[in-house]
């Protein structure tokens, strides 16, 4: 039995592994991710944790802010997170926020959109895997938490190179990357500031990590 980390980059589960989590990549595809935790999950699972980076809707959250979620919604869906385990996570993570995740099947990338979404839903933060994770887990009475750190403000938008479909390994693709910003160079300040902020998130990620020690700290390994 094992604790799977839903993520949506390479990176992300890279920081996941070495918690010994089981991560399985979503590459920003919905369908790919369901398909991808229903394997995992058929090889046994104590816990699912969406792990990773995530949007600010609320302006209140920071680059590399922690949010631990009390709940993920995704239009009429609502999911509660595992009480127990989310108690731990707080625990170990004084400094996190306890909020309402949205989830999305695309990036939310314009500040209106995030506008429209946090005044929708009252979700503080927003990414493209928490609610397909806690649709599964809850389908399989599989306990489920969320750890994510905050990559953009509510504030900001994303550039158009930062959009463009990732590999299925969650890698991005590195030569349309380069040709969107040869194409529009008026983005590239905007690309850099927004790899520096990914950046701060990565690393508050990973002592996040560090703090809640290996499986996150999951009590129901036994």
């Amino acid at each position: 039995m094992t604790v799977i980390a839903v993520s949506g980059l390479a990176r992300e589960a890279n920081i996941a592994r070495r918690a010994k989590l089981t991560p399985v990549v979503g590459a920003g595809d919905t369908e790919l991710l369901e398909t991808r935790l229903n394997e995992a999950i058929r090889n046994g699972a104590k816990g699912i944790v969406s792990f990773g980076i995530a949007g600010a809707l609320a302006p209140l959250l920071q680059i590399g802010d922690v949010v631990v979620a009390t709940h993920v919604v995704h239009g009429e869906e609502h999911y509660r997170t595992d009480a127990r385990w989310s108690e731990h996570l707080r625990a170990h993570l004084p400094g996190a926020h306890s909020v309402v995740i949205a989830g999305h099947d695309q990036i939310v990338s314009h500040v209106d959109g995030k506008r429209r979404l946090f005044a929708l839903t009252g979700a503080h933060a927003v990414d493209t895997e928490s609610h397909v994770a806690a649709r599964i887990a809850a389908e399989h009475a599989i306990p489920f938490v969320v750890v994510r750190t905050i990559s953009d403000l509510a504030t900001q938008g994303l550039p158009p190179a930062a959009l463009l479909p990732l590999r299925p390994s969650g890698k991005p693709r590195l030569t349309q990357v380069i040709a969107s910003a040869v194409s529009d160079p008026s983005q590239i300040p905007e690309l850099m500031r927004t790899g520096r902020e990914a950046g701060r998130a990565f690393r508050a990620l990973l002592r996040s990590r560090n703090a809640l020690g290996l499986f996150l700290g999951c009590p129901y390994l036994g």
